[in-house]
């Protein structure tokens, strides 16, 4: 199974604010650019191509805070795993969307992969850190803001290995954000 990476960060690398806040992505940059069929930045489509999701407890608690309707849904049918050993029930506004596990990710992505899925889209600093430790991430995409946050929650974690990435390819953006996206090869 394919596990790919699609996610913002500050240009200092960071994900969130200590306290967790995303807002600076709605602010950072040029906010008065139109950027068309572009203002998503690639996500729908990212989204199109996935089966199934893998994110941390963070991003489930962060996404349980929202209270999206179900017009406001972002991520379709498609199954949500939130990995936590820690909490036992999902949030209210996340029940029948987002199912809880607690084991190992190498074990998760081959039950995956043995019940027919093909694509997982990883999501949360730790979680992200965690797959890449076990050599389970494909292809990773950082859309990048230009902001520096000076501190904040990073990107990446203690990577016990070193990690190639190949084949970059870059998008700039109208609103002076700038996406990557690299092939991931384990040494």
């Amino acid at each position: 199974m394919k596990c790919s990476v699609f996610i913002a960060t500050s240009a200092d690398g960071y994900i969130a604010t200590i306290d967790g806040g995303i807002d600076w992505l709605e602010t950072s940059g040029k906010t008065d650019i139109d950027l068309g069929d572009g203002t998503d930045m690639g996500f729908n489509s990212f989204i199109a191509s996935v089966d199934c999701m893998i994110m941390g407890r963070g991003c489930m608690e962060k996404l349980a805070s929202f209270n999206l309707t179900p017009e406001q849904w972002p991520y379709g049918t498609i199954r949500i795993i939130a990995l936590s050993r820690s909490v036992k029930e999902v949030p209210g506004s996340l029940k029948g969307k987002v199912e809880l596990h607690s084991g190992d990710v190498s074990t998760l992505v081959s039950e995956l992969e043995t019940a027919g899925f093909k694509k997982a889209y990883i999501d949360g600093g730790a979680t992200i850190t965690s797959f890449l430790n076990a050599k389970l991430i494909n292809e990773i995409t950082i859309t990048q803001a230009p902001i520096l946050l000076g501190n904040g929650k990073p990107l990446f974690g203690l990577i016990n290995h070193e990690v190639k990435l190949k084949d970059a390819k870059a998008t700039v953006f109208g609103n002076d954000f700038i996406q990557v996206k690299y092939e991931v090869s384990y040494l």
